[in-house]
């Protein structure tokens, strides 16, 4: 039976766990070859490892998403080993402080900024020509239920979030006249290391796994996807 990704080729920031690893392992499921993007080199082999064992493909990307100007160099270097890239995910993040906005430390704030939202512009940059060199390119960023809520000593995570949210609405506009879509995904409440960092007293069982909600990322990258500059909320696992 013919995978619904066969011949696809997708990258996910944030691969080595949480939500970024089941993304990737699910795109590897459908028969995308992954390009696993991550600092930590352990986690990545371990998902490697996870993929390969299903039949999947992947590769393998160590790269720190910090250093802003090394991401210009992303899509040349793809374009050396790939014609094109169908599917982007960008799902790396962090948390940063739970503070007051006037208590948070600039270095600390720009931190979050960087990761969360500026790194995904440089993405964006340097990997546009490609995602328009697919037949029905698709990008997809993980956002955050805060990005729309005025949440106490949240402030900097929130504003990335809503800044991240801007940024691929923009990106999904100037692509409407395109072949390539650009989505938002919510994934809700999920058992990730980050919600146990911002909620270390809760019971991380009485949240789904990443591997529970992410085949909705399918939905997102498939051919037929019509959506364009849309936030798609996962529905609440029970």
């Amino acid at each position: 039976m013919t995978k619904s990704l066969a011949g696809k080729t997708a990258l996910v920031t944030g691969a080595s766990r949480g939500i970024g690893a089941a993304a990737a392992k699910v795109l590897a499921r459908e028969g995308a070859h992954v390009v696993l993007i991550a600092r930590t080199v352990g986690g990545l082999e371990a998902v490697d490892d996870e993929i390969k064992k299903e039949g999947g493909k992947a590769t393998l990307m160590p790269l720190d998403l910090f250093k802003l100007n090394d991401l210009d160099a992303l899509g040349p270097t793809l374009h050396q080993h790939f014609p094109k890239l169908d599917i982007l995910v960008g799902n790396a993040a962090m948390l940063g402080t739970l503070a007051p906005i006037g208590h948070v430390k600039p270095d600390e704030f720009q931190r979050v900024m960087d990761l969360n939202v500026t790194a995904n512009y440089r993405l964006i940059r340097t990997l546009d020509p490609l995602l328009k060199a697919a037949p029905a390119g698709r990008a997809v960023f993980v956002t955050s239920g805060v990005a729309s809520e005025a949440r106490a000593y949240w402030g900097e995570y929130a504003v990335s979030k809503a800044a991240l949210e801007a940024l691929a609405k923009t990106y999904a506009a100037e692509c409407a006249n395109t072949n390539v879509r650009v989505n938002i995904l919510d994934p809700g409440r999920v058992r990730t290391a980050m919600r146990a960092q911002a909620y270390p007293g809760e019971d991380p069982q009485t949240r789904p796994h990443p591997d529970d909600i992410a085949h909705h990322f399918l939905k997102l990258v498939s051919d037929d996807c019509a959506m364009n500059g849309e936030i798609y909320a996962v529905p609440s696992v029970k």
